[in-house]
């Protein structure tokens, strides 16, 4: 690691602070300051957490470009975002565009300015809702799984690689996230900024404040533990919907590879991170799982109809990272089901007002 000083935006979000303390207590010597708006509920409690770890919290916007003037940084880990992919969609979408894209340019003009390298995570809701509504599916007992032969590209049994295609409709939060990538390779091609694009499925883990937009793992497994009902919603109502994870561990473990190699990940590539097929899961297999592990039993409601911005099916391709970097996902979704709740046995009384 050849960095000194670190800036992570979102540094008190779900991503941004567990990559911040794992960086730290990996390179202790490493400066680190997270910046976050606190807006999100639940993102206070990552404060504590943090100051124990010996990292530096500000707090401040990057909407606001006076707050990421911190001018020793050398590196900024830009996990900043509106995550919601109904952001903007039955509301002003003001919010969601001005954090997610004016905030990624802030962010660039800060890394222009003093020479910073900026690793940007963007999101698999960059991919097009239609054309991945279009992929060819069966259905099983539980799930519904991808068809090896599609006539799009990029796509297979095994998800989606980097070649699938762009054009279409994505959610004002994927389309902000591409906007971005688009700008940051714009920065990089006239000013120099090194920069690393990461598409990330669904990040899940402990300390993660689901909602039903956003982080719907832990939301999951958290209405079990609380006792709380649920639903199956799109799709039939049946909860086949499938969706892929990867464990924060093992996205910073593909982080901290990729800053220890900026170099050789830097450039106008993208690359896909999520768990794959093999760390994919239905809604309908994951309340088995839950149900399991909590030893408790929920309402689950079946709404036939489909929710805005909703797909069927994603999971990741990441052959080209796993290829390049000689990792293997070590968490599985069992591994993820127990951490999760773990933390939240450990945390009942603080969580349950944020969880249930």
């Amino acid at each position: 690691m050849t960095y000194k000083n670190i800036l992570v935006t979102g540094g008190a979000g779900f991503v941004g602070s567990n990559l911040a303390i794992k960086l730290k207590l990996d390179y202790p010597k490493l400066k680190i300051t997270c910046l976050d708006n606190l807006k999100r509920r639940g993102s206070e409690l990552a404060l504590p957490r943090l100051r124990e770890a010996g990292v530096e919290f500000r707090h401040g916007d990057i909407r606001n470009p006076e707050d990421l003037q911190v001018d020793e940084a050398d590196l900024i880990l830009e996990c900043s975002a509106e995550p919601s992919v109904l952001a903007g969609i039955h509301s002003s979408p003001a919010y969601v565009i001005n954090t997610n894209l004016l905030g990624t340019v802030n962010c660039l003009e800060q890394a222009r300015r003093h020479k910073a390298d900026i690793l940007f995570l963007s999101t698999s809701r960059i991919y097009p809702m239609d054309k991945l509504n279009q992929l060819e599916y069966k259905e099983s007992s539980t799930r519904f799984e991808l068809l090896e032969d599609q006539t799009l590209p990029g796509a297979s049994s095994k998800g989606i690689s980097e070649r699938f295609p762009l054009a279409g409709p994505r959610s004002f939060y994927g389309a902000t996230k591409l906007a971005s990538e688009l700008i940051i390779n714009e920065y990089s091609e006239s000013y120099k900024v090194r920069a690393i694009i990461n598409r990330c499925s669904v990040i899940t883990g402990p300390w993660q404040m689901g909602k039903i937009d956003q982080g719907v793992f832990v939301l999951w497994l958290a209405k079990h533990y609380y006792k709380k009902p649920l639903a199956y919603i799109g799709y039939g109502g049946t909860g086949k919907q499938v969706r892929d994870f990867i464990h924060i561990d093992d996205l910073y473990r593909a982080v901290k590879v990729q800053l220890d190699n900026f170099d050789d990940y830097a450039g106008t590539e993208v690359y896909n991170i999520g768990g794959g097929l093999a760390n994919s899961v239905s809604l309908q297999e994951l309340t088995k799982l839950c149900e399991e592990v909590t030893g408790h039993k929920v309402k689950i409601e079946s709404i036939k109809e489909n929710r805005p911005a909703d797909v069927r099916i994603y999971y990741t391709d990441s052959s080209k990272f796993l290829k390049k970097s000689g990792l293997s996902w070590q968490k599985d979704i069992s591994t993820m089901v127990q951490d999760v709740y773990g933390w939240i046995r450990d945390n009942e009384i603080a969580l349950k007002p944020l969880l249930s």
